[in-house]
């Protein structure tokens, strides 16, 4: 079993998904690059991943709407939203979709670290949580 955390990185701008996977790299992440939502989308059918950092504006479908697929489909992934352009509304639509975080850019590499490690242990705590309930579902 790969015990690596598996983060998909989703950003329009190159830089920013270069910097963010030089700053995960020593932290036993498998990190993949998607530079738009439907790119994003169809990593996720080709493998799930634990975590995904995902800007909010690009190019065709935006942050919500791939946050939202993400969601319906991969609930056990936890999406920490990445945005140049913060706002209350915003940040409440994230978290009502179910995103994990929101934080505003600029960011750096420790931010991009404890953002993933917060995400990643999250999703352990949840994961732990649903198999302590069947264990205890099942000892009655």
């Amino acid at each position: 079993m790969d015990t690596k955390c598996k983060i998909l990185v989703v950003d329009d701008d190159e830089t920013v998904r270069l910097s963010y996977r030089r700053s995960l790299a020593s932290s036993q992440c498998n990190v993949e690059l998607a530079w738009d939502g439907s790119e994003a989308l169809q990593a996720m059918e080709q493998q799930a991943f634990d975590v995904v950092l995902l800007d909010l504006r690009m190019p065709g479908m935006d942050g919500m709407a791939v946050l939202k697929a993400i969601k319906q489909k991969w609930p056990d992934s936890e999406v920490v939203i990445i945005t140049g352009y913060p706002s209350l509304e915003s940040a409440k639509e994230a978290v009502r979709l179910g995103a994990y975080d929101y934080l505003a850019k600029p960011l750096g590499p420790d931010d991009i670290i404890n953002a993933a490690y917060g995400a990643m242990t999250q999703k352990k705590w949840a994961l732990h949580s649903v198999c302590m309930n069947q264990t205890a579902n099942h000892a009655y």
